[in-house]
């Protein structure tokens, strides 16, 4: 089984190219910066840089609304590959190929620099003295039990 999820930021704006012929297909190229978990080896990386490419109207999707610091999630493939480049030396490639991906932060909490949270302000309930929530006198019917 060759199943890929990974949850990171976009490095820039996704590169979308067309196919040509008669039926142009939309190619979305894009690279996700995913956290380590771990810091091993005392390496001061701490993010991986990963190839994604989305084609179809999934590219379409990522030409439209993905830029550069999108947290998304993806799922897809990894798929390997080679080509010689004009100096003659074989270069060896590995991308994600994108099967579905979606956004993994609201576009509000995107900008504040908290990891994607945004903070939720809550009144406290007023507590009476045997650590249990008072409940106001005359909503006795719209509780869901008696």
């Amino acid at each position: 089984m060759n199943k890929v999820i990974l949850m990171g930021r976009l490095t820039r704006d996704p590169e979308v190219r067309y196919s040509q012929g008669e039926n142009a297909t939309a190619v979305a190229r894009y690279t996700l910066a995913v956290d380590r978990r771990f810091n091993r080896n005392n390496d001061d990386q701490t993010a991986d840089f990963i190839s994604c490419v989305a084609f179809g109207r999934a590219g379409e999707f990522a030409e439209k609304y993905f830029h550069k610091g999108t947290k998304i999630a993806i799922t897809g493939r990894i798929q390997t590959g080679s080509y010689t480049n004009k100096d003659g030396v074989k270069v060896y490639t590995t991308d994600i190929v994108v099967e579905e991906q979606e956004f993994a932060e609201s576009k509000n909490s995107a900008g504040n620099g908290d990891g994607g949270f945004a903070p939720v302000s809550r009144p406290e309930p007023a507590a009476a003295g045997d650590g249990f929530m008072n409940i106001p006198d005359g909503i006795d019917e719209e509780l869901p039990f008696n």
